[in-house]
């Protein structure tokens, strides 16, 4: 929804009625991901994308009759048996999508939630799906960190589970539906709940003001991380060099970076390249981003002889081999580059195999699905 959010609100202040479909759940090779939503606006304009153009135009009819009827339709596309550019998806996927209206009386949360969104504010909104019993449909809670949950999805029981639930997929960034028994019950089935988590952007570090990094700060800014620079030289840590950076610190990365983890601003999410390559800088920084407990990627670069040389003086100051092995070095892929942009391709493509379990491997050398 976070795409779509700008003119969803203005319709919604004006007291408009809006027809949203949502992905919630994607199978096999679907072409956009849960949370992925589509308007239908009150004068028949259409915003937003659900498929990349497979199954808009149903989408589009389905939304229609919503807004008419006011009930909210859970609906599957796959691949059309008779013709697959008639509705069904070409890639092969298969993608459910919530269709709901969406106006002041059905949603009336949402001007608190797009305030949280603009602001960087951690939330998520957990809603009923699919039920057995169709009065729970579109049921609704917003979850925030620390506080209490908003609204309600049906029971004591059910709303304790989809809360305790949402508050971890936050945690994790990631938007997911959610199986349980028609009372909430774990372990059951019978109930889905859609939790679209609205994060901030996850951090991508980025230390040593080098030709290198101003590249990797490029795609890491492409792929929706919010980009930090930092060196301890003024002359090199620079916007001017690095204008894709969300911002650039002149500091020693080591002292930036036990501030930010005791400042809690580092997460399971942030990812952490290290590319000055130079022991008197990298050492004492990967000393501290190595016992950083959570961090969901730590790169350093440098040649075999500068990696060995780097866990020997590391191993020297204390640095144990359990924590040595979240070290990634030389950092990224074997892509046979060489250029500041193949490289940061690289290791962007480190970075995203690591998040999504990939191997790294040629997809044309590899059987069954793409996508697991």
């Amino acid at each position: 929804m976070r795409e779509v959010l700008k003119e969803l609100m203005e319709w919604y202040d004006a007291g408009e009625t809006v027809g949203v479909g949502t992905v919630v759940a994607t199978f096999r090779s679907a072409p956009r991901p849960p949370g992925a939503s589509m308007l239908v606006g009150p004068g028949g304009e259409a915003v937003g994308s659900v498929s990349g153009g497979c199954v808009e135009g149903a989408v589009y009819e389905l939304a229609g009759e919503v807004v008419e009827s006011g009930q909210p339709v859970l609906q599957r596309y796959g691949v059309s048996d008779d013709d697959a550019f008639a509705v069904g998806l070409t890639c092969g996927g298969i993608l459910d999508v919530y269709v709901e209206k969406v106006d002041k009386t059905t949603f009336p949360e949402l001007p608190a939630v797009a305030e949280d969104i603009a602001h960087d504010r951690p939330v998520a909104v957990a809603t009923v799906v699919e039920h057995p019993d169709p009065s729970w449909l579109g049921r609704r809670m917003v979850i925030r960190p620390g506080q209490p949950a908003v609204g309600q999805i049906g029971s004591d029981r059910a709303d304790s589970a989809v809360a305790d639930d949402a508050e971890g997929l936050l945690a994790s960034g990631r938007s997911a539906t959610l199986t349980y028994g028609p009372d909430g019950q774990r372990l059951e089935d019978g109930m889905r709940v859609f939790v679209s988590v609205f994060a901030p952007p996850p951090r991508m570090l980025v230390f040593g003001a080098i030709d290198f990094a101003a590249a990797v700060a490029k795609i890491g800014s492409f792929l929706g991380y919010r980009v930090t620079v930092c060196d301890a030289r003024p002359v090199f840590a620079t916007t001017s060099r690095f204008p894709d950076a969300d911002e650039v610190i002149v500091d020693w990365p080591h002292r930036y970076l036990t501030g930010e983890v005791e400042g809690g601003r580092i997460d399971g999410r942030t990812v952490i390249a290290v590319l000055t390559h130079d022991p008197k800088f990298d050492v004492p920084l990967l000393e501290v981003a190595l016992r950083a407990p959570e961090v969901a990627y730590i790169g350093a670069m440098g040649s075999r002889r500068t990696h060995e040389d780097r866990l020997t003086r590391l191993r020297e100051i204390g640095v144990g081999e359990e924590e040595l092995a979240r070290l990634s070095s030389p950092l990224g892929l074997d892509l046979g580059g060489r250029t500041p942009e193949e490289t940061a391709i690289s290791i962007a493509a480190e970075i995203i195999a690591r998040q999504w379990g990939g191997s790294g491997d040629s997809l044309g050398e590899l059987s069954g699905r793409i996508h697991t």
